[in-house]
């Protein structure tokens, strides 16, 4: 069976700070079944949750501040009232991806905010950008981020951004098999400052990066963080295409 669509809000922060419950409606209309949260919009929880709930939306994953220090409790308690259990950190400043040191540093916050989220029965992912996989001493930054990582942190890749910096998205999403169970879906030109595309209409391979995830693969998400053409439309195009081509499945 395919993986079931997930939209991340990013893509529709603009028009969700205006209108966050016609937004919302709009996303299950469009044919999602689940959302990924972002901290770009101010929503409350409590507010986000119920909307959520009362369009058949599963938040199956949240970008959200890591639970580290004073704000440990409150990121948790946050996830616990989306009823999702996976936090996803977004990114960590990409200077820390320029030498051995930076990469310990990262390493070392990520594995204690994945310490923390167990305490609670919840998992901590990281997604990728494309500074990730510049050289640090001749070795992919990210392979040796991944060997610091405890095995419990999963990794949500961003297809595109994979692809940005050369990287093949397929075969990095089948090397790592069963520590991806998240999938970030986006298309393109493949650069860092061209805007994207509707999922289908750019460069990257989706039929290969989805078949190299099946049976791993949990949620396919579909993210554009900005676009050629109106980004809703652009998301709910991206939503239509995974189904109609059998990759993935909404409602």
């Amino acid at each position: 069976m395919t993986a079931p669509i997930a939209l991340q809000l990013y893509t529709v922060r603009d028009a969700a700070k205006k209108d966050f419950a016609g937004t919302i409606q709009k996303v299950a209309e469009m044919g999602y079944l689940g959302v990924e949260t972002t901290d770009d919009i101010k929503t409350p929880p409590e507010v986000a949750a119920r909307i959520f709930r009362d369009n058949g939306l599963t938040v199956c994953g949240a970008h959200i501040a890591l639970p580290v220090g004073p704000q440990k409790n409150e990121v948790l308690d946050t996830m616990s009232t989306y009823g999702s259990t996976r936090i996803v950190c977004a990114s960590e400043p990409r200077d820390l991806f320029t030498s051995l040191d930076g990469i310990k540093k990262a390493c070392d916050t990520l594995n204690e905010a994945a310490a923390n989220a167990a305490t609670r029965g919840m998992t901590l992912g990281y997604h990728n950008h494309w500074s990730e996989f510049q050289l640090v001493n001749e070795r992919s930054a990210y392979d040796i981020l991944l060997e610091g990582l405890d095995p419990q942190v999963f990794m949500e890749i961003d297809v595109y951004w994979a692809q940005t910096a050369r990287v093949d998205p397929a075969l990095l999403v089948r090397k790592l098999g069963k520590r991806v169970p998240l999938l970030h879906l986006k298309d393109g030109p493949t650069n860092k400052e061209s805007p994207m595309t509707a999922v289908g209409d750019g460069s990257v391979d989706i039929p290969a990066v989805v078949l190299a995830g099946e049976g791993n693969t949990e949620w396919l998400i579909v993210e554009l963080d900005r676009c050629a053409t109106d980004i809703v439309k652009a998301a709910e195009k991206s939503a239509r295409y995974l189904v109609e081509k059998g990759l993935g499945h909404g409602r």
